[in-house]
């Protein structure tokens, strides 16, 4: 909304922002059909799963996705540098050795951890090919088992963290999505009960977190809003219905 505001889009007066909140994750395909019944100008996906769903629900609609780790291997666009089709957005890290990058900073800060329990959502899409074809490859190059810990849910948490201390793990890392974002208050405290020092992806974790590897999810936003500008302002891509006012949905 600041980087909106800060280019002259009001709401009230020449915007209209239509909020939908998909948590828990079935109700992702409702929250998708009220949006496409409102005919929106720009659609706004944070996140995979919602990218991924807003993409199968139109090819025509702009759709701005805020916070997709690796938008090319999800194929969401052909490529970082020409996106094509109707889909652009802001990534939330780089691809190849970034979740590396994470647990090197996690075993500097605990030099004796032998095993690294990493937390993740499987119904995460992205996740659920990173845990399928990368995580085995970087255990075996660091030579550290990298064993999993699923939540789905909130309630989950717990169990997640139960099953890392039961398994030994000296430390853990939050692979990072809209779930555990959510939970980052849970997370923390989690981590503390099971005496499990963490690394995070998101920079509010840094309010009580061990440590913090990752984008600012603000400024991904800011960045967002951007791109939104950008395509609001094409004169071409809205008809008359609107007379004015142009509609972003999220």
């Amino acid at each position: 909304m600041d980087a909106l505001r800060s280019v002259g889009w009001i709401q009230g007066k020449n915007l209209t922002i239509e909020y939908r909140f998909s948590q828990p994750a079935d109700r992702l395909t409702d929250s998708v059909a009220d949006l496409m019944a409102l005919r929106p100008d720009i659609l706004i996906a944070p996140g995979p799963q919602a990218a991924i769903a807003l993409k199968s629900a139109t090819g025509t609609i702009p759709i701005v996705f805020v916070g997709v780790a690796d938008p090319v291997h999800l194929g969401l666009i052909q490529s970082l540098s020409r996106p094509g089709g109707n889909m652009t957005g802001v990534t939330t890290n780089v691809p190849d050795d970034f979740f590396a990058k994470r647990l090197e900073i996690l075993r500097e800060l605990v030099p004796g951890a032998s095993k690294i329990a990493v937390l993740l959502n499987p119904d995460n899409p992205l996740q659920r090919l990173y845990f399928a074809e990368e995580i085995p490859r970087i255990a075996r190059h660091l030579g550290v088992p990298l064993p999993l810990v699923p939540a789905t849910k909130p309630e989950e948490l717990d169990i997640a963290f139960a099953s890392a201390a039961a398994q030994h793990a000296d430390a853990i890392i939050d692979f990072g999505d809209a779930l555990t974002y959510a939970q980052a208050q849970r997370i923390i405290a989690l981590a503390a009960k099971y005496h499990l020092p963490a690394n995070y992806l998101f920079r509010h974790y840094a309010d009580g977190g061990l440590s913090v590897y990752g984008a600012d999810t603000a400024d991904l936003f800011r960045q967002a809003g951007d791109h939104v500008d950008k395509i609001l302002r094409v004169p071409n891509l809205w008809t008359s219905r609107y007379k004015g006012q142009r509609s972003s949905s999220l």
